[in-house]
């Protein structure tokens, strides 16, 4: 005697199927292990003091005195007499 099976259950269990197969197939090519963001990060955050400690003035403090001519001491026209 056959068994009997319900078709829509077994459509669904088919497209369960599909949509793992498909999701083991993309974390296969687009997976990253955990070692490899945080060795990303890590040259991130390299990169950034590095550019960071080459900055001629420091970003942020709009009062400090930088280095250019803005910063130069001012000279009268006047003579010293």
């Amino acid at each position: 005697m056959a068994d009997i099976v319900n078709l829509r259950q077994a459509r669904k269990q088919k497209a369960r199927a599909e949509k793992g197969r498909l999701a083991e197939q993309n974390r296969t090519l687009h997976g990253r292990s955990k070692a490899d963001r945080e060795r990303d990060r890590l040259i991130a955050d390299k990169a950034e003091k590095f550019v960071a400690g080459h900055r001629r003035e420091a970003s942020g403090d709009p009062d400090s005195p930088g280095i250019g001519p803005k910063s130069a001491p001012r000279f009268s026209d006047k003579s010293d007499a």
